[in-house]
């Protein structure tokens, strides 16, 4: 794989996700897995995209000036990596991830972060509809129990799986950080 046709990308790995008012979690691992992708990129020196999501509304955790906007020190960036401010799910949509990726030759991006149904799902979509060879790390990634239209609660578990089978095969690969590091990598 050639360094500069790959891509790895952090989506929202944000203190804002500390909070209690998110609920029940699973994989409490993912920031370790995420960082264990990272130092592994950084000592290849493939690039690297931190995603942080942004919020005007003051009363968000989201909002620069409140604690939660800043990204997690597990996975903090360093040196010369980018990172994008989003206003929405997409890390495509009024970002310049697509035109960095593009310049860059860019071809196959390996994706991660938070939450698994929502900036996770959407970024991944919008990359596979882009024609990038997407990867999704299923155990770097995490989502929160949730309820439905009808006041059913779906646990984090089955939110986390339920999206990935919704992108996988479609719109992207699913792996563990095992077989990205492992199988992909070598």
């Amino acid at each position: 794989m050639s360094e500069n046709k790959l891509a790895l990308i952090i989506v929202d790995v944000q203190k804002a996700f500390d909070d209690e008012k998110w609920g029940e979690r699973n994989n409490l691992n993912a920031e370790e897995n995420i960082s264990k992708i990272l130092q592994l990129w950084r000592e290849k020196g493939w690039s690297v995209i931190h995603i942080q999501h942004t919020s005007d509304n003051p009363s968000s955790v989201f909002y620069p000036k409140n604690e939660g906007f800043a990204i997690k020190e597990i996975v903090e960036p360093i040196d010369k990596e980018v990172i994008i401010t989003k206003k929405v799910n997409s890390s495509f949509i009024g970002t310049n991830l697509l035109e960095f990726l593009k310049v860059n030759g860019i071809a196959t991006v390996v994706i991660t972060g938070l939450t698994t149904p929502h900036c996770v799902s959407t970024t991944t979509r919008m990359s596979g509809n882009l024609g990038f060879a997407t990867y999704l790390i299923s155990d770097a990634t995490a989502a929160f129990g949730m309820k439905d239209h009808n006041d059913n609660y779906y646990d984090a578990a089955t939110i986390h799986n339920i999206s990935l089978a919704t992108l996988h095969d479609e719109f992207a690969t699913i792996l563990t950080t095992e077989q990205l590091i492992n199988d992909f990598i070598k």
